[in-house]
């Protein structure tokens, strides 16, 4: 089942992509948005700082071809 809705994604990925007009594959797409990373950091007793790495004009397109919203400060971390 997992195969299947892996099939399905990249496939609604491929489409959203051609219709913007991208040259980029989903493999390609992915790659892209792989490289951002949140990031958290505490030194001592301190409250830990998170961030986001920022996101290049090339990830934004990607988002945008995409139909997806860029990631912000407000979502919550999944668990591990």
């Amino acid at each position: 089942m997992l195969c299947f809705i892996a099939l399905i994604v990249y496939r609604v990925m491929r489409q959203r992509l051609q219709l913007a007009k991208s040259d980029l594959s989903p493999e390609k797409a992915l790659a892209q948005l792989r490289r951002i990373q949140r990031h958290s950091v505490s030194i001592n007793a301190a409250a830990p700082i998170a961030g986001i790495s920022t996101v290049n004009d090339l990830q934004s397109k990607v988002f945008a071809a995409l139909k997806t919203k860029k990631p912000t400060q407000d979502t919550q971390m999944s668990l591990l």
